[in-house]
């Protein structure tokens, strides 16, 4: 889940960047694990005629089952599991009785805890037949994504994570939303550093071993402006262009990057169909 103001963990925050060790790094492992099995759980059930509702009750069930619990659920007064995002929908969609219907992408981000341990995943999923100009909307957030993790080592900063998905994401002539940022966590859902995806190399904390946090790109075909609806969550695009996002959570090891939310399965980036 993307942190705001309006729904971050301010009272838990104490603006240090938090160092882990070796125990929370194998808590990350299962509860990331976790996360990412019940994304993938859901890929034949994201189908036209389908409610997303029925998509959170699945994806609650699971969680459950699986002796977890669904930190969203009752979080900052959130009654679902799963934020589900579907077209001009930059995130937090709430979930509904509405149908997904052919040619839709929806965005489904999940957070579960294990064991005291956040693990906070999101990805993209295509309904059914789906246009080229979504297709490779979906592919440049992959790759924006893909290029900010790349950043992540010792001894660069979080300025470099965001350069580089802003400078991808722009030069396929996409907008990076600014309103939402990706965010610490561990036994805190929203912790600090806020995690921009966009900026300039060289600026912000230093990235040091040990460092939880998510990267969360949000991708517009259009200008990169949102606007929050009345129910206090659902943001979605100004212009009613088409977004994206996908998100890991991540930690900083000793020379790189360990992904805690990769698809065990390898279906983290989605074949979408389409013509």
């Amino acid at each position: 889940m993307s942190t705001m103001d309006s729904v971050s963990d301010a009272e838990y925050r104490t603006g240090a960047i938090r160092i882990h060790g070796a125990e929370g790094f194998e808590g990350m492992r299962k509860a990331g694990r976790l996360a990412a099995e019940c994304l993938d759980m859901l890929i034949p059930h994201v189908v036209p005629g389908v409610s997303t509702e029925h998509l959170d009750r699945l994806a609650r069930e699971f969680v459950l089952d699986h002796g977890a619990l669904p930190a969203c659920l009752g979080y900052k007064g959130y009654m679902h599991t799963v934020c589900i995002s579907t077209n001009h929908v930059v995130c937090h969609g709430i979930p509904s009785e509405r149908p997904l219907r052919e040619g839709d992408i929806a965005n489904i981000d999940v957070t579960v805890i294990v064991d005291g341990w956040h693990g906070d995943t999101s990805r993209m999923y295509g309904v059914g037949e789906v246009s080229p100009r979504a297709r490779r909307l979906v592919d440049v957030t992959y790759e924006g994504m893909a290029r900010g993790l790349a950043a992540i080592k010792p001894g660069n900063t979080f300025g470099d994570i965001g350069h580089a998905i802003q400078k991808y994401v722009e030069a396929q002539r996409c907008s990076v939303v600014r309103d939402f940022c990706g965010h610490g966590l561990g036994k805190v859902f929203h912790d600090s550093p806020n995690v921009l995806h966009f900026g300039r190399p060289g600026e912000g904390p230093v990235l040091k071993e040990g460092m939880f946090f998510t990267v969360e790109p949000m991708v517009n075909l259009g200008k990169p402006q949102v606007k929050v609806l009345s129910d206090g969550w659902t943001a979605v695009t100004r212009d009613k262009s088409l977004s994206a996002q996908c998100e890991h959570s991540c930690g900083v090891t000793a020379d790189g990057v360990e992904l805690f939310t990769a698809s065990p399965a390898g279906l983290f980036q989605p074949a979408i169909a389409g013509s």
